[in-house]
């Protein structure tokens, strides 16, 4: 009777030490996002590398840290050679931890989502047109994490969004000069389609509607490109940046509104 009561108190307390570890790692990345919607990236970042000490090896915090990153590497000055290196470094680390995402959790839409806003953002840095490999990754990264399907309407709008920016920003460009880069896939009407697709999935990002009508007027669709922006304007502020996009939507508004 001894050792069977002894068996059962081990069990339970396996049982509580087991609830209590899934307790404690739900609770941080709870913490990590919820600083996130409150624009406190350092505070996310922080609930993230925490709960990296205490959880190590799991996707789920790996891609938190990516996400921290690009939004400390983003608020970082850049106007020294100096201060653009430590910002490139930040940008990679976002970048390695997407990585472990994927190594970690290769059927998650989320993981390839990152990886694709990481290299985004190192592809800004060094110039689109210099770095035609990762511009490349970042589409098959954005078509991976459609293709899986997984994740929920905002990380499928978003996949879908990133997508069509990179036609977008990449179709800028001269076709047959970007083609001798291995870009010429990039197309502007497929970035439109992209765009409608992602304000379906995930119709409260103000940056969707702005990026959407910025390719509208590259393709004189005006009438279209205004109720893009008036959505946006009406769209309450959902990511840290919202408020520079939409000023830029306001201007971009200001030079069509007569046509």
């Amino acid at each position: 009777m001894k050792k069977i009561m002894t068996a059962c108190g081990i069990l339970f307390l396996s049982a509580v030490l087991t609830n209590s570890f899934a307790q404690t790692l739900d609770d941080l990345l709870k913490e990590s996002d919820k600083y996130y919607t409150e624009f406190n990236n350092q505070a996310s970042l922080d609930a993230a590398l925490k709960a990296d000490k205490k959880f190590p090896g799991n996707w789920e915090i790996q891609w938190r840290i990516s996400r921290g990153y690009v939004k400390i590497a983003d608020h970082m000055p850049a106007n020294t050679g100096d201060q653009k290196d430590a910002q490139s470094e930040i940008y990679q680390k976002a970048l390695s931890y997407a990585d472990k995402a994927i190594n970690l959790a290769g059927d998650k839409s989320v993981t390839y989502l990152r990886r694709a806003i990481a290299n985004g953002k190192i592809a800004l840095f060094k110039g689109v047109f210099s770095v035609s490999s990762v511009v490349k990754q970042v589409r098959d990264d954005c078509e991976k994490a459609i293709q899986l399907g997984n994740g929920g309407n905002e990380i499928q709008g978003l996949s879908h969004y990133i997508l069509a920016r990179t036609h977008a920003k990449i179709s800028e460009k001269w076709k047959p000069a970007r083609a001798v880069l291995g870009l010429g896939w990039a197309d502007n009407e497929i970035a439109i389609q992209e765009f409608k697709k992602a304000i379906a999935l995930s119709p409260n990002f103000s940056m969707f509607y702005i990026d959407y009508a910025i390719s509208l007027e590259r393709e004189d669709m005006y009438k279209e490109a205004k109720e893009a922006l008036n959505k946006a304007f009406q769209t309450p502020k959902k990511d840290d940046g919202d408020d520079a996009r939409v000023e830029e939507g306001k201007k971009l508004y200001a030079e069509i509104k007569d046509k």
